[in-house]
Formats: structure tokens, sequence, C-alpha cells
């Protein structure tokens, strides 16, 4: 048991297999939250981290025109190419290295699709609650250089657009980090009473005492520092601080 200025650190932990199964055929879609058809209400959100899908889209195939409001959508590709199409006049392709964010404030349609005939394409597709409403809708990306997240957490997204990576209408960082067998490294939170959820793309991690596998999620708050520790070769995570508490 963990103690912070007596207050006990609380953690929540998401099984690979505990995850909502949504299998269409063209689309094959693990949800960590409440999202569609699965539907567990212990599992709504985690502070402003309110869905993370898992995403496996089938050769020319995907998501026809559809809108969002007031969610900030973030898209990491991890394997293949995915096109994407907006009312804003944007037309693109994702690729494994970019990440995409849409503010989709006031009202935004957008069609994803697998641009590829001859191969599936996997993605995450991450929502987070803003912290105000109704702003203009907008839609950027950027490539990243995969050798800077080499046994270091590469910052990915944050609240300025003048720091790392893109940037959403809310006090949260994402990080990637890829980790030799055996490293360990510290994370501070950037912000007090926010928490972290760490999401294992690939490999075995520990976080303090827990043990995470491939896909395992886990949450933790009432904390202001966490150690990642590599338990496999190549170990993938992808860390999310968010704030615990929504401001709307």
């Amino acid at each position: 048991m963990y103690i912070r200025k007596n207050i006990m650190i609380q953690t929540v932990l998401h099984k690979a297999a505990t995850r909502g199964d949504a299998n269409h055929g063209w689309l094959h879609s693990r949800h960590t939250f409440s999202f569609a058809d699965y539907y567990d209400p212990a599992r709504m959100n985690f502070g402003a981290l309110r869905v993370l899908n898992d995403d496996y889209v089938e050769a020319g195939m995907g998501f026809g025109t559809h809108p969002h409001n007031n969610m900030e959508i973030i898209s990491i590709p991890l394997e293949g190419d995915l096109e994407h199409k907006d009312n804003m006049g944007t037309i693109s392709v994702i690729r494994k290295g970019d990440i995409q964010v849409m503010s989709a404030g006031t009202g935004i349609t957008h069609s994803e699709y697998n641009k590829n005939k001859d191969k599936p394409v996997k993605f995450l597709q991450i929502w987070v609650i803003p912290d105000k409403k109704n702003v203009t809708p907008r839609y950027d990306q950027i490539t990243l250089n995969m050798s800077d997240r080499h046994n270091t957490l590469q910052q990915i997204l944050s609240p300025s657009a003048d720091d790392a990576g893109v940037w959403i209408h809310q006090d949260s960082w994402f990080h990637l980090g890829q980790f030799d067998k055996g490293f360990s490294i510290n994370y501070t939170f950037k912000k007090k009473d926010n928490g972290v959820y760490v999401f294992v793309l690939k490999g075995d991690v520990t976080i303090g005492e827990i043990a995470l596998r491939e896909r395992d999620g886990l949450g933790i708050w009432n904390i202001d520092k966490i150690n990642l520790k590599a338990d496999s070769q190549d170990a993938e995570v992808l860390l999310m601080e968010v704030p615990m508490n929504l401001s709307f």
C-alpha cells in the first residue's frame, strides 16, 4: 500500500482480455472503455480519457462519413496507411510514426479508410474530453522520429502548441516509449491531481509492483511519480496523463 500526504494511491487495472470485443468482419475493435454496443458502467472513462479503441481494419475498408462534436480525438497508427477526409477540406494519410489530432468542437464530419487494398491497418483511436466546449474545429498531424523514443519517453501531445507533439484543449500529456529489457525510467506527473493511464503496446512491463502484459492498461492517481521497468526486449508503452476531475 502506498500513501501520499495521507491519501491512498489509487489504481485500476484493465487486463487485455477484459476489454470490449466488437468484430464486424471488416473491423475488429477492442474497447478499453464503454463504446458503441459495449457498455460497462464501471468502465466509462479514466478521468478525461473517454475512449481507447484498438482498431484493426481490413484492406480497402473503413469508416464512412460520420459526425463528432466537443471531443479531442487522437489517432495513432500502428501499422498500414489510414486515409482521412473531413468537411474542412482535409485529405491526408497517416502512417506509423504519425500522430493525428482533431478538435471536434462545434462539429466536424470525417471518414477514415484503409488506403491499401492488400493489407490491414491497425491504429489506436483515443478520445479526450476537452476543457471547454464549442471550440472552432481543427485538424493537425505530425510525423515523429521513432528512434527518439528508444529508452526514453517521447512526448507526442500536450496542452500547448509551442510544446513537443500535437496539442489539444485539455491539460493532458501523452508519451510513447520503446525500451530494452531491464531498462527502468521514472515519469513525474506534469500537473498535480492528474492521473496517468499506461497502455502496453508490446511486451511486458512493471509499474511499481504491478506486472503488465501486451494490451493491458493501468490507471494510477493520487501520486506524483511512477516508475516503469521493461521486463521484455523492445517493450512499448503509451503513457497518457489526463485530469481526473472534469471541468464540465
